[in-house]
């Protein structure tokens, strides 16, 4: 069962986005390789905060977490899992504790060789459109995408500005005295690297437009317009030690025929004759796993809701299964031939066919409201 991420942090869920960028800082520098050379416990728990404070401090992120738990990253490429590497947190997040080791990490993540940065390429969105079945089950999608991948036969030399280092030195005068200050290299973009040759194909950057199939695993339960991450199926960076950016999944869910989500749960109009009504019958109904055969009673009322547990979606932070509800609906025929109409004149008076509700047959408002509760 993986850590919460808020008491891997040490705050509430209440916390400001001030707060836990505080308590993120806090736990990095305490836990910073520099610090605890060796100690692969210490390495855990830098990693750990990393990714809470990975999701924590995106609102969008912090939204589904909340609402989801881990489940709503589980299985769809990120950090579920503790995926998230040295060269991860320092290119994205060193700007936060670096201070605190004088600018430099040691040689850790993204900033080995003297201060030098690593690069992260663009992201990529797409959209991937999803039955009820397969949000009911799992799916894994393969999808083709268009991503810019490092070119073959470009190489690269040292940056003529910075010199290898990735960063150049300011010296300002001011009322204390002189200040140095350390900032990324603007030619090569931290890098240390610029591109000396290039073949024709490539862009600028020594990047080419290439076509990939990429394989995403998207876990059951998930709602129209939730956002999934596959680490590294971006556009490639520029460089030869850059991070590739991410490709960002927006799921969109298809219309069911028969079926309506609401939440976990999923409803059913069932309409059935007037006959079918009094003498009872048998109906077979859509569900995502298939279809399933019911029985209706005689003398079923319009309006009832029959309950199938367990036929609805499953909960996407795993906890449990919705239900099919079953919506009764007795059809009245608008047209009856001369026999027909004969009938049903002689049963205007018949006691049988007037109306008299027992306490067990519970009006609309009160079947909605057990529905909900």
């Amino acid at each position: 069962m993986k850590e919460d991420y808020y008491e891997i942090l040490g705050v509430n869920k209440n916390a400001t986005a001030a707060e836990i960028k505080k308590a993120y800082r806090k736990k990095a520098i305490q836990y910073h390789p520099d610090k605890n050379p060796g100690d692969a416990e210490a390495e855990s728990m830098f990693k750990k905060a990393a990714e809470a404070y990975e999701v924590l401090s995106d609102p969008a992120k912090k939204q589904r977490y909340d609402q989801y738990g881990h489940a709503a990253f589980d299985g769809a490429g990120g950090f579920g899992g503790g995926g998230m590497n040295m060269d991860d947190i320092f290119s994205q997040f060193g700007d936060i504790f670096g201070s605190a080791f004088g600018g430099g990490f040691s040689g850790f993540g993204g900033f080995g060789g003297g201060g030098r940065a690593r690069v992260k390429g663009s992201n990529l969105r797409i959209r991937v459109k999803l039955t009820l079945e397969e949000i009911a089950n799992g799916v894994e999608k393969k999808v083709k995408v268009r991503r810019k991948k490092q070119a073959s036969g470009v190489t690269y030399k040292t940056c003529p500005t910075c010199h290898g280092s990735g960063q150049v030195t300011r010296v300002t005068n001011t009322i204390l005295g002189r200040m140095q200050t350390a900032t990324a290299c603007n030619m090569c973009g931290g890098a240390g690297e610029v591109i000396d040759n290039r073949p024709n194909d490539a862009d600028a950057q020594g990047l080419k437009v290439d076509e990939e199939t990429v394989s995403i695993k998207i876990p059951a339960g998930v709602v129209e317009g939730m956002q999934l991450k596959v680490t590294g199926k971006g556009n490639d960076a520029p460089g030869k030690n850059g991070i590739p950016g991410d490709l960002l999944v927006a799921i969109e869910e298809i219309e069911h025929n028969t079926l309506k989500r609401e939440g976990d749960n999923l409803h059913f109009d069932l309409y059935i004759s007037i006959a079918e009504a009094v003498l009872g019958t048998s109906k077979e109904i859509d569900t995502v796993t298939g279809k399933v055969r019911i029985k209706l009673e005689e003398g079923i009322q319009s309006g009832k809701i029959l309950r199938l547990k367990g036929k609805g979606i499953p909960s996407i932070n795993g906890y449990g299964q919705g239900d099919l509800l079953v919506h009764i609906s007795v059809w009245t025929p608008k047209t009856l031939n001369k026999e027909q109409r004969e009938f049903f004149e002689k049963m205007v008076g018949d006691e049988n066919f007037s109306p008299n509700p027992e306490k067990s047959d519970k009006s609309f408002f009160e079947k909605v409201k057990d529905m909900f509760s």
